[in-house]
């Protein structure tokens, strides 16, 4: 499961925009709130009801969000608290909230929020390369320096991390310091009714987050028709989910039997010993083979059987690389 940190300038809106996902009250000033939130998925449906499965588990993902933004005026617009940097950093994306109501601009409020986050590294990276600088005897170690010097540099002309291309050694002198201008943005505007379904800059996730908190505990039927009324044609936890999966470069595969059927997230580009120890390290370590069926190719066939029958079950060995929407059974000694 990824974590995704929630954070805005004070009256952005972050508090209301993780209600607005999660059905839950956003945190109140200086505390913390999460939630584990379901990734809809049809096909979990559907394969339930081709199993007669007992259950069905939908991937999740989990959103935090801290308010712990203080206007301060030395920096931005705004001064990171301490507990909210640690959630931040602990994430496996961000999820940044720029105001688009009232007439807000919202890339004006997600280049402030963008500066704090600079900020915020360019004191980790500074202290780091203090203390290294002292100490690099080796060449690797000295080559380490050079990199945070880089990304120092980097920072301190107004830039985040990410919009550089970093190779595998300099990557190496940034691991353990969680730094934030290099995680996986998703942006949402947080708009008015009045602004909803209307553009915005490229890349930002439009979310009515006032409106959709309060259809958040309606009838799904009668939540899809007033969000309709407003242009609006699905909640906005479906587009910040597809965000963040996209952004996280993940996909999805499934499993599916008499028990439950599943969805579970891995890395696109994973082999299949990879997606197997998602589900259990002993499926990974003792990885056979995994019987591979595409969930199209399934359902159409009616079963696993008929699928199998019809030659449309491949095995496939430890280089396999994992698809969207591939059905898996595991097999694996231990």
């Amino acid at each position: 499961m990824k974590n995704v940190g929630v954070a805005g300038l004070p009256g952005a809106g972050a508090s209301t925009i993780f209600t607005a996902l999660t059905s839950l009250e956003g945190a109140a000033p200086g505390k913390s709130n999460q939630a584990v939130v379901p990734v809809p998925d049809e096909r979990v449906d559907v394969l339930t009801k081709l199993h007669d499965s007992k259950k069905s588990v939908y991937a999740t993902l989990r959103f935090v969000e801290t308010s712990g933004m203080v206007r301060k005026g030395s920096r931005g617009a705004g001064s990171l608290s301490a507990e909210l940097l640690g959630h931040l950093r602990a994430s496996d994306a961000l999820l940044l909230v720029a105001r688009a109501f009232s007439g807000a601009d919202p890339a004006s409020d997600l280049g402030d929020l963008t500066l704090e986050l600079i900020y915020a590294d360019l004191d980790s990276v500074g202290a780091k390369v203090q203390r290294d600088a002292k100490a690099a005897r080796t060449s690797e170690e000295k080559r380490a320096v050079e990199s945070l010097e880089r990304a120092r540099g980097v920072l301190e002309s107004g830039k985040p991390l990410r919009d550089e291309t970093w190779d595998d050694v300099e990557l190496a002198a940034f691991q353990g310091m969680a730094l934030l201008t290099l995680k996986p943005v998703v942006v949402v505007a947080n708009v008015d009714e009045d602004a909803a379904g209307k553009p915005l800059p490229e890349g930002m996730v439009p979310v009515a987050g006032a409106l959709e908190t309060e259809v958040a505990g309606m009838d799904p039927v009668e939540a899809a028709e007033l969000l309709a009324s407003f242009g609006l044609e699905e909640r906005g936890l479906a587009r910040v989910i597809r965000g963040v999966y996209e952004t996280l470069d993940l996909l999805t595969f499934l499993t599916a039997g008499d028990t439950e059927s599943r969805a579970w997230e891995v890395r696109r580009g994973a082999t299949a010993p990879e997606a197997a120890g998602v589900i259990h390290s002993d499926f990974q370590r003792g990885f056979i083979r995994a019987e591979v069926v595409a969930y199209e190719a399934l359902i159409d066939a009616g079963s696993w059987n008929a699928a199998r029958a019809k030659g449309l079950v491949r095995q496939e060995g430890k280089s396999y690389v994992m698809r969207e929407g591939d059905v898996v059974e595991f097999r694996f000694a231990v």
